[in-house]
């Protein structure tokens, strides 16, 4: 997100168009678009100045808050899929919330190995340790 624009320059627009100069003429003048100098004096009518909202919300909230609590409930219940994970732990959590968690915990889901069944089943021995190895999709893998 840009910078917001200055505080002087806000007042500077405002005290241009209230001595009764153009607001086109303002804004050009100001190198400013008519609609934020419209915004201005809105925000100046509904609120008494026309500073810069400073410290709200950027992003989205987090649905998981409590990242000691998470990292327990992913430990306790490693072996399943990142859809089981949410609805195991419930508060409206999708499983793009989940895979979102384990990415901020630093834990990743293993990718599934490539190999088909019928190509396990011809190489003798391979079959156990690729099995051992393998997760399903989305599963968590410890």
């Amino acid at each position: 997100m840009p910078a917001p624009y200055s505080d002087d320059l806000r007042q500077k627009a405002i005290i241009a168009v209230e001595r009764g100069e153009r607001k086109i003429d303002v804004s050009r003048m100001l190198n400013i678009s008519r609609n934020t100098l419209d915004l201005w004096l809105k925000r100046k009518a509904q609120v008494g100045d026309c500073r810069a909202i400073r410290h709200y919300q950027q992003g989205c909230r987090h649905k998981i808050t409590d990242w000691q609590r998470f990292s327990e409930f992913v430990q306790q219940h490693g072996g399943k899929t990142q859809a089981q994970l949410a609805r195991l732990w419930g508060d409206n959590v999708t499983q793009q919330n989940i895979s979102d968690g384990l990415r901020k915990i630093e834990l990743v889901a293993k990718k599934d190995l490539w190999l088909s069944r019928t190509r396990r089943a011809q190489t003798p021995g391979v079959s156990s340790a690729i099995e051992e190895q393998a997760c399903e999709p989305n599963r968590v893998c410890g």
